[in-house]
């Protein structure tokens, strides 16, 4: 029995760490819980690997030197850190230490080797920490006596998983331990089981910030399969391997510094950046690269936006400043870094002064070209510079043949308007006269574009230039990008490098997916109109609701401005906590000021100044009927275009509308929706409607309310990056109804529970008694939560779970785009929302999601206050139209709907084969003929839709059971597998019926 425990799990870390990864099994009893560390290994290290400096000490402190060194480093490690200590040493009466020896860059230098293999990695197994109580902590790495890494183990052979270890962390764990305080000791925590590893940073209770450190599988979330062993063993055979865990601590780990205001006083906000798993496979996979091939060789890294590139390039930037070949020569005299990123340049000032902790490592070109010539041919380290400046780079190192230089493209963020824009226009017209039209000649040509331009034009002419390598970092790759930087495959067909796709980072919870509620203004008007026929809502509670927008026209300047100003209020103003902003995309420059006036006019007609404040932002100046001399941006916000970003990140900037400016590269994680009024396909498309993406607290959708675009057009500008599946436009008002009164058969739930539960949720009173009256919300929801237990059959389980998590993302995502009025409603979906959360779940990603009750303490407080309407956050992918009631739909869908007898096999081990798809084609033709499953697929939901299905789909196997026999005894016999056919089957003829 022992091979399937926890146990063992443990015994397999340690003995490949032991055997395979440089590291020591160490003596638990040895640590000290007061101390936080290892007494006896610090001070065997120091006298080992710093024998004169140790006799310097000793001859100052005598027998007291071993107590007095741990004193001092005790009292270093609580001011400034382990990070630090380790990379830096400490100092006592005049007498510096290293914690830490690294591994040089080259082998030039045999002492430096010598000392890197003094370091002393223990591997220890069940850590008391706590002289408060007996919790131990799984595994723990140190580095010469400090601890550097926790992990806790759980094996799904004994019923638990990642999410308990988590969850572990988050209950058991407190960070008043000295193991466990922030930056003080150990660096990172790692939860692992054998599918998935999550780590962090800094334990903080429920609070705590998880991120996955997962290699991602089919360009999605999760690990892949290992012939070999446990799908994570990459964490211990690979990541916590003596020189790559050493690498990571002197090149990678790095503690990030933010200042900020509150009521006139600076603080700052510290956090260790430790890498995300795709960010060190790039780093390590490129310089792997080119140390094989030396400079000469283009890079094309697509990484999703939320990826974290600032880091990666600073990352990188370091790591090809001190890479050498395997002569020991450096391969590039300067590394470049080209972006229009304000913060990257102290960015990587600060990151790569802690790795080296010394000045004129990074230079920043912001005066002019000499300066630029100079830094180039003096060989700085790394240079950072502009896009602007760009072809005067290429220029130079051209001219410099004897030198070698690595080019970073920072494209993601190579535009927030002005002067990169003029610069542009003087590149592409030859002239630098503003033209003063109404459509901007550029309009649809960003910044994004100049750059890569600039780069193919350079590449194309020049041909691969030998002592130049380019790495361009992007999300979203052009045709021509790839054809010039893409690494071509077997076939021919040119591919990133590396590739961390917007599907992952949407799956991994990085950033939001911006489809998920996608509205056209046809359809939201069509929707608006329609509640006013409906019978089933209050009528007089509806109509005083929508009356204001029930005859809007959708080109006219002022209706559009009332639409979104009374949106904004109605919906958009009450998500994250109140804290929500907005912004409006315009097709022109003029377009943009004619807006901002409208709705400067709207909110001060209507009293909302106090509420709403608004900025515009444009380049150059605008002639208009009333500005004949031209306006600028400003002239009309009374702010510096520099100064705008961090005015809008004030609480009373509601709005931004914006021509061609911050539709690139601006990270402002409080927007919310986004109101199109312009044009968008392709990649335009996709980075535009992505600054909605950035996460933050309390922020779990975003709202797009499209006046120019069509859905498809959107999608198809999303498809190369993502496989989108479906967002439908047609919306059954009713079927809220119908799923309701579904849900209602189960008798889960009583109507006077659900009372009991609004009068606690919903009173305005309450908010100031939340720790007392959480209770009444649990007692509410547990008679419900037992009746659900008592359901004998999962399949009845899974429906009723199904069905409210559908209802709930319907009517979230109606609430978004109609805002009528249902007083029962509005109980029941905050009562169905709260008690998702306790029903039992069965799945890892599903109970990450949901049982969070920071998230539940967030809900109550905004509801009481606001009365928002949340909207459910997508599990995997895209929501799906809400034709299917808001269900998700598998993002390979399509493909395994064409090969059931594939999918089959694969998931059941059967031998069927392709000839057996015959028996599924004839039934299909039999059903997709059939007059009245026809018509019940057009008049009907796909959850209707299914119950008429069911019956057709065992009539029509019936009479084609000789054919088969095989197959149709399987379909009957075992349950799981017939109603699996019947879904892929349902699915597939159900489109093919409403086509």
């Amino acid at each position: 029995m022992s091979i399937t425990t926890e146990h063992t799990f443990e015994s397999a870390i340690v003995q490949s760490l032991v055997e395979h990864g440089g590291y020591t099994e160490g003596n638990s009893p040895d640590y000290s819980p007061e101390l936080g560390l290892f007494k006896y290994e610090v001070l065997s290290f120091l006298q080992e690997s710093q024998p004169q400096r140790w006799a310097k000490i000793m001859a100052i402190h005598g027998e007291q030197a071993n107590n007095r060194i741990i004193q001092r480093l005790y009292k270093e490690l609580d001011l400034r850190g382990s990070l630090d200590v380790l990379r830096n040493g400490f100092v006592d009466y005049g007498v510096r230490f290293q914690m830490a020896y690294f591994q040089p860059a080259s082998g030039l230098n045999p002492d430096a080797v010598d000392l890197y293999n003094k370091n002393n990695l223990k591997v220890y197994r069940q850590i008391y920490y706590s002289t408060k109580n007996q919790n131990s902590v799984d595994v723990l790495l140190s580095v010469n006596g400090l601890p550097v890494a926790t992990l806790e183990l759980k094996n799904q052979f004994t019923g638990q998983n990642v999410s308990n270890a988590l969850k572990q962390y988050s209950t058991t764990r407190d960070n008043r331990e000295t193991l466990f305080a922030f930056k003080k000791r150990a660096l990172v925590h790692f939860a692992v089981d054998q599918d998935e590893v999550f780590m962090t940073t800094k334990l903080d209770g429920s609070k705590t910030y998880w991120l996955p450190f997962n290699k991602g599988f089919n360009n999605g979330k999760g690990n892949p399969p290992n012939a070999n062993g446990y799908r994570t063993a990459y964490l211990w055979e690979n990541v916590l391997q003596k020189d790559s865990w050493m690498e990571i601590i002197q090149r990678f780990v790095h503690l990030q510094t933010e200042e900020f205001e509150s009521e006139g006083k600076v603080y700052k906000k510290e956090k260790i950046i430790f890498p995300r798993y795709h960010q060190l496979d790039a780093v390590r996979e490129i310089g792997h690269d080119v140390q094989q091939n030396g400079a000469g060789k283009n890079y094309l890294i697509q990484h999703s936006a939320g990826s974290g590139k600032s880091n990666s390039i600073a990352w990188l930037a370091y790591r090809l400043s001190s890479i050498h070949s395997q002569a020991n020569e450096r391969i590039f005299d300067s590394v470049i870094v080209v972006t229009d990123r304000l913060v990257l340049d102290q960015q990587l000032q600060n990151t790569i002064y802690q790795f080296e902790h010394k000045t004129g490592v990074v230079q920043k070109i912001n005066k002019d070209s000499n300066q630029l010539a100079s830094a180039l041919g003096y060989g700085t380290n790394i240079i950072i510079t502009t896009l602007q400046k760009f072809p005067f780079v290429i220029d130079k190192v051209g001219e410099l043949p004897d030198r070698k230089y690595a080019v970073i493209i920072d494209e993601a963020h190579s535009s927030q308007g002005g002067e990169a824009s003029k610069k542009m226009k003087e590149v592409l017209a030859a002239t630098t006269q503003e033209t003063e039209t109404e459509e901007d000649q550029f309009d649809d040509y960003s910044g994004d574009d100049f750059i890569r331009d600039e780069i193919e034009r350079s590449a194309a002419s020049r041909g691969q230039q030998s002592n130049i390598s380019f790495f361009a970092f992007t999300a979203t790759p052009k045709y021509k990008t790839l054809q010039v930087f893409g690494a071509k495959d077997t076939e021919g067909k040119p591919k990133p490098f590396h590739l961390y796709s917007m599907r992952q980072a949407i799956e991994e919870g990085f950033i939001l997916d911006v489809l998920q509620n996608y509205t056209t203004y046809e359809l939201y008007f069509k929707l608006t109109k329609a509640i006013e026929d409906d019978p089933q809502l209050n009528k007089k509670k509806a109509a005083k609701a929508i009356g204001k927008y029930i005859n809007f026209h959708p080109h006219n300047l002022s209706q559009k401005a009332e639409v979104i100003i009374e949106h904004f209020r109605e919906i958009v103003a009450n998500k994250i906590g109140g804290k929500a902003k907005a912004m409006l995309v315009c097709s022109s420059r003029k377009l943009a000021k004619r807006y901002y006036e409208e709705f400067d006019k709207y909110i001060k007609d209507h009293g909302y100044d106090q509420d709403i404040k608004i900025l515009v932002a444009f380049s150059g100046k605008i002639v208009d009927d009333n500005y004949p001399d031209g306006v600028s941006e400003p002239e009309l916000t009374g702010y510096s275009e520099k100064e705008l970003p961090s005015v809008f990140e004030k609480d009373e900037y509601k709005l931004l509308i914006v021509a061609n400016k911050y539709q690139t590269g601006f990270d402002q994680p409080l927007l919310h929706t986004m109101y199109v009024d312009k044009k968008l396909s392709g990649v335009l498309a996709v980075q535009t409607l992505s600054r909605l993406n950035r996460t933050c607290p309390g922020k779990e959708e975003t709202f797009v309310l499209d006046f120019a675009n069509e859905r498809q057009v959107i999608l198809d500008s999303f498809q190369p990056y993502y496989e989108v599946t479906s967002v439908k436009e047609e919306t059954d008002i009713n079927h809220l109804y119908d799923l309701k009164a579904r849900l209602d058969n189960f008798q889960v739930y009583w109507k006077q529970e659900i009372e009991a539960f609004s009068q606690v949720y919903f009173n305005p009173e309450n908010k100031i008694n939340n720790q007392k009256l959480q209770k009444y919300l649990y007692s509410f929801t547990d008679p419900a939560v037992d009746r659900f237990k008592e359901i004998s059959e999962e399949d009845k389980q899974d429906e009723f779970k199904k069905g409210i998590r559908s209802w709930t993302n319907l009517y979230s995502f109606l609430s978004q785009i109609m805002p009528f009025v249902d007083a029962e409603f509005e109980k029941f979906y905050a009562y169905a929302k709260l008690l998702q959360t306790r029903l039992p779940k069965r799945e890892l990603s599903e109970s990450l999601h949901l049982d969070d009750e920071v998230a539940l303490e967030y809900y109550r407080l905004q509801k009481i206050k606001e009365g928002a309407i949340e909207l459910e956050k997508g599990e995997e992918g895209e929501l799906s139209g809400t034709s299917e009631a808001g269900l998700k739909r598998d993002k390979d869908e399509e493909e395994l709907l064409s090969q059931i007898i594939n999918v089959l096999n694969d998931r059941f081990g059967t031998e069927f084969e392709p000839a057996d798809q015959l028996l599924l084609d004839q039934v299909e033709e039999d059903m997709i003929n059939d007059e009245t499953l026809k018509k019940q697929a057009l008049a009907n939901t796909i959850d209707t839709f299914k119950y008429v299905f069911d019956d057709k789909f065992t009539d029509s196997f019936i009479g084609r059971m000789d054919q088969n026999q095989e197959f149709f005894e399987r379909i009957l016999e075992d349950k799981v597998f017939g109603d699996l056919v019947r879904e892929l089957m349902m699915k597939k003829i159900y489109k093919k019926l409403k086509e």
